[in-house]
């Protein structure tokens, strides 16, 4: 050992001066360190996560409840839209029917069986536009009487047992449109 150098016993254990000088500098270095673990710990500190991941969320909701309140809005326009303008398939489908009813109207024909021809065929053509708007005609020609499609207005008694129960004479039309009945058929039915 040198001049420098002194041992020093603490507790039971021998160290150099040289030793504890280098203790000490260990000693110094390590608030260094502490100091970098506690940034790297406020870093990865398990609040600041959850209290990031939780912004991160709020985020993603408010844009999420802006989106869904554009969406709201925007298929209520489109309801409204579709509601004001919805009949205009079946209007421009009928504007030439009523063109048909213009032309027969300024027309000065005395002859009533060219305007009687004239008549069925603007009911014709006025049937078949109908039917391309899906619109078609509940059929009551000798049919059963079926409540789904037909309304009794009268039972006609004693036409015999083959006309029990179906339908003797339709009063008035009944339609169905896609397959869904709009009015039933007011019909007649043998009892």
């Amino acid at each position: 050992m040198s001049k420098n150098e002194k041992k020093i016993n603490i507790e039971g254990e021998e160290l150099d001066q040289n030793s504890k000088d280098s203790a000490f500098n260990d000693k110094e270095n390590q608030p260094e360190k502490s100091n970098k673990e506690s940034e790297d710990k406020e870093e990865t500190d398990p609040l600041t996560i959850v209290q990031e991941e939780a912004e991160k969320w709020k985020d993603k909701y408010i844009r999420l409840a802006a989106e869904f309140d554009n969406y709201k809005k925007r298929t209520l326009k489109e309801k409204s839209e579709l509601i004001l303008n919805g009949s205009e398939k079946t209007i421009s489908t009928i504007l030439p029917i009523l063109d048909d009813f213009e032309r027969a109207l300024a027309d000065k024909t005395e002859d009533p069986k060219t305007i009687k021809e004239g008549f069925d065929l603007i009911f014709k053509k006025f049937l078949k536009a109908l039917e391309t708007l899906g619109v078609n005609k509940i059929e009551t020609d000798d049919a059963d009487f079926n409540v789904d499609y037909h309304e009794a207005i009268a039972m006609v008694p004693g036409v015999g047992d083959d006309k029990k129960g179906k339908v003797i004479d339709c009063v008035q039309t009944g339609y169905k449109l896609n397959d869904k009945v709009i009015r039933h058929a007011k019909v007649a039915v043998g009892q």
